[in-house]
């Protein structure tokens, strides 16, 4: 059946964003494909009509899928089939769960699932945002009981400028990256990194991305308006359930309170908590239902918490508002990592373990981005034993997967660059225990350990947890440094990394309406407040990166080489560079700009293939000395292998300042000898001497002087092939390379014989050779001469045709 097509456009930075329905997915309980460039997603919300039984919360699942088929690609592995989410798509579902969640009826138990599917990527317009804004409008066109829009952004700095919804390019110069989820008058989520901006700055693009997120709102709303579903009201709670929840508050009155307000540590509190909802369970089990009852005291848990916070300023620890829990750090716990740090903040605590690798160890990346690698990696691991709890384990959940990313964030913007440092770092954070904040812990943790590590970070980088309890009236508390009860009641959770500076990451997400920009104001500066505090204990611990590497760690060193000459580094098949590897025990990496980073425990080996790559990547140049290998033996002439890939010719005239007889009786194949570049001709052929080298080392002139083998090679034009005893006119010109006397640097010729009518200078009055012999010649009609079998420049050339 063919449904009509509805429209809906709305022009955003620059750019137009299309909402389109009733193409595809009819069936769908609603279905939305968002445009935007080139850009395609395909979202989609359904819903179960009857409430999942047993479950006191919001059964809601959402996932994103990225189509390899959407960039123009073929999955990789062996079955070419799109498996398990990657980072990306996982980090884009989270984005989306956070703003809707809080926004569903609280009633509401049904299951609901969100689906969406990146369709078509134009690898300039990120799609994270864009399926927040269709999740959002499929739920609202549907006839889930979800009535109150949500839209996205993002917002960058680029030149001093905020921009929206910056492209892929424009994120790589950004100083932001900002993502606002919100409601026509609300905030509902923040996501960032940034390098190091104030937070006043903050607070402008914040405002910013919700003038942007009001407007796609007000366009949603009229898409309800003209093909919105009739919504279905979630099934009321029952008179049992009533019943029950009354029978539930009626006993447990203010035990909960009072248990509250007990002394010592997390775990005393919780068993006297658990020990009240046990209690309740036990004795109303009987005649009430006994998930009504559970349900009912998790309520009074969180009213209890808000009460004491609200109206007596008491915390359930005892602390104040802004008070920070006692504080402990120690670095180089672990005794062969190569950085190591453990941070403790009250009964939080994280250990991080920092390793350091060759750039060829860096992650690569398969996005619809154009980044395509990474040299700085953060994993974040949360067992349950770190809560006391027995759970599963060894599998990385979404939620770890999401801290590990907060917290790499916050520490990218102080990580040095690759022509800094150039190291593969990867950074992995361990909850060993758990009350609150592990994330912005894991901030601390791997900062200590980078320094630690000896990493040259820009500035140490601390993270705080803040809270928010809203009340009637108007009334609030921010709080500093939340623990897991109050993060459960709370109505905000804020996290806010940085230096001393600015910040470099946040994380906010909101559970109600009405959280204004002073408050977000005043928490954003409470947080600056316990962030220095937190980096002044930090410093203490360790003031600043330590001078070296650990003694584990391997040794780098970067230089920088021609473009046109990282093919001659990498040789045939790469050769060239398996075989300085081999050699010399280290790893070499090139990329595509020329940086050749070298590493190895060993820093006299890694001083050796340094030099050996310089050698190699340099252009040969007249006056520059080589330390070569004879490669090949000819009768007028030896050839050196200056570097691999590129020999040059040292004639018989220059292999000694006395007379030789024959090439073998001063070198044989595998020698090594020194010679001078005296000559590079136009079509890159390299003349070498030997007899240079040596009177130069007579002379005590400096090396690789490039005035030196110019007046050598005067010298030897005006002296003959043979020095300053033979003869001046003993074949032609020194640089003539076709003629078959005894020229300096004939390449084709029988070696020092002289004209064919002159005895040349070995074989005196030698009669003339005739023609065809190998290394003769035969005149042409030009008069010219042609080698007739013989070397020709640096190739062979075959036997002489017979007439």
């Amino acid at each position: 059946m063919t449904q009509e097509i509805h429209k809906f456009e709305i022009e955003v930075g620059g750019r137009i964003l299309e909402l389109e329905t009733g193409r595809v997915a009819h069936q769908a309980g609603g279905a939305v494909t968002v445009r935007y460039g080139d850009t395609l997603l395909l979202c989609t919300a359904t819903g179960s009509k009857k409430p999942r039984e047993g479950v006191d919360f919001l059964p809601l699942t959402i996932d994103v899928s990225e189509r390899a088929y959407a960039s123009g690609k073929l999955p990789g592995g062996f079955f070419k089939r799109e498996g398990r989410p990657g980072t990306d798509a996982i980090l884009a579902a989270r984005l989306c769960d956070r703003p809707l969640r809080p926004l569903f009826p609280k009633d509401y138990h049904n299951e609901t699932q969100i689906i969406t599917t990146v369709m078509s990527a134009d690898r300039v317009n990120p799609h994270a945002a864009l399926g927040i804004v269709g999740a959002s409008a499929a739920l609202t066109i549907s006839d889930i009981p979800f009535d109150d829009p949500v839209s996205a952004c993002v917002i960058g700095l680029v030149d001093g400028e905020l921009v929206v919804n910056p492209t892929y390019q424009e994120l790589q110069e950004s100083l932001l990256d900002l993502t606002v989820a919100g409601t026509a008058d609300a905030v509902m989520m923040v996501e960032a990194g940034a390098k190091i901006v104030s937070e006043e700055v903050l607070l402008d693009a914040l405002e910013l991305a919700q003038e942007v997120n009001g407007a796609i709102v007000d366009l949603i709303r009229e898409m309800q308006e003209k093909i919105g579903k009739t919504k279905w009201e979630p099934t009321p709670k029952s008179d049992a359930e009533n019943a029950a929840g009354d029978a539930a508050r009626s006993y447990i009155g203010d035990k909960l309170k009072d248990a509250l307000k007990l002394p010592g540590d997390k775990q005393d509190r919780v068993a006297a908590i658990a020990k009240i909802g046990d209690d309740a369970i036990a004795a109303l089990s009987n005649e009430h239902d006994a998930g009504t009852v559970k349900a009912t005291f998790y309520s009074m848990e969180k009213e209890a918490v808000r009460e004491s916070i609200l109206n007596e300023g008491r915390r359930p620890d005892g602390r104040t508002l802004t008070e920070i829990r006692p504080l402990h750090s120690e670095v180089g716990y672990l005794p062969r990592v190569h950085g190591s740090a453990i941070f403790t903040r009250g009964e939080t605590q994280i250990m991080n373990a920092v390793t350091l690798a060759s750039a060829g160890e860096r992650q690569r990346l398969d996005t619809y981005g154009p980044e395509e690698e990474k040299f700085f990696i953060h994993h974040y691991n949360f067992p349950p034993f770190s809560t006391g709890e027995v759970g599963r384990y060894g599998f990385t959940g979404r939620r770890e997967v999401g801290h590990g990313v907060l917290a790499e964030r916050a520490l990218q913007a102080v990580v040095p660059s690759q022509e800094e440092f150039p190291y593969t770092i990867r950074s992995v954070s361990e909850a060993l225990s758990s009350n609150g904040s592990t994330s912005m812990a894991s901030v601390c943790s791997g900062c200590l350990a980078l320094m630690d590590a000896g990493v040259p970070i820009k500035a140490p980088v601390a993270g705080i947890a803040m809270g928010l309890i809203t009340g009637e009236a108007g009334r609030y508390s921010v709080l500093t440094d939340i623990q897991g009860a109050e993060d459960h009641a709370g109505d905000m959770d804020f996290k806010v990394a940085g230096t001393t500076e600015g910040v470099t990451a946040l994380q906010m997400d909101i559970k109600v309406k009405g959280i204004t920009f002073e408050i977000m104001r005043e928490a954003l500066e409470q947080a600056r407040t316990a962030r220095l505090q937190i980096l002044e204990h930090m410093t203490g611990t360790l003031s600043a990166p330590r001078s070296d590497l650990s003694e584990f760690a391997p040794r780098m060193m970067s230089i920088n080489i021609p473009t046109d000459k990282i093919g001659a580094l990498i040789g045939p098949g790469g050769s060239i560079i398996r075989g300085l590897i081999d050699e010399y025990g280290v790893s070499i990496d090139v990329n595509d700009e020329g940086i050749v980073v070298i590493g190895s425990p060993d820093r006299e080996n890694a001083d050796k293939a340094k030099a050996a790559i310089e050698m190699l990547t340099r252009d040969i140049e007249v006056g520059q000395t080589y330390k070569g290998k004879v490669v090949r033996i000819m009768p007028f002439g030896a050839f050196v292998q200056l570097i691999p890939g590129k020999d040059g010719l040292v004639h018989i005239s220059e292999l000694s300042e006395e007379r030789v007889p024959d090439v073998e009786s001063v070198v044989k194949i595998g020698d090594e000898i020194e010679v001078m570049v005296i000559k590079v001709d136009h079509m890159g052929r390299v003349d070498l001497s030997a007899r240079a080298v040596k009177e130069q080392s007579k002379a005590g002139e400096v090396r690789d002087d490039k005035d030196w083998a110019e007046k050598f090679e005067r010298r030897d034009r005006r002296d003959g092939p043979s020095g300053p005893s033979g003869p001046s006119d003993r074949g032609g010109r020194p640089d003539d390379r076709r003629g078959g006397g005894g020229r300096r640097d004939d390449r084709r010729g029988g070696g020092q014989s002289g004209p064919r009518d002159s005895g040349g200078d070995r074989g005196g009055d030698r009669p003339p050779r005739r023609d065809g012999e190998n290394g003769g010649a035969r005149e042409d009609r030009s008069g010219g001469r042609r080698p007739i079998g013989g070397f020709d420049g640096e190739r062979r050339v075959g036997p002489p045709r017979r007439r």
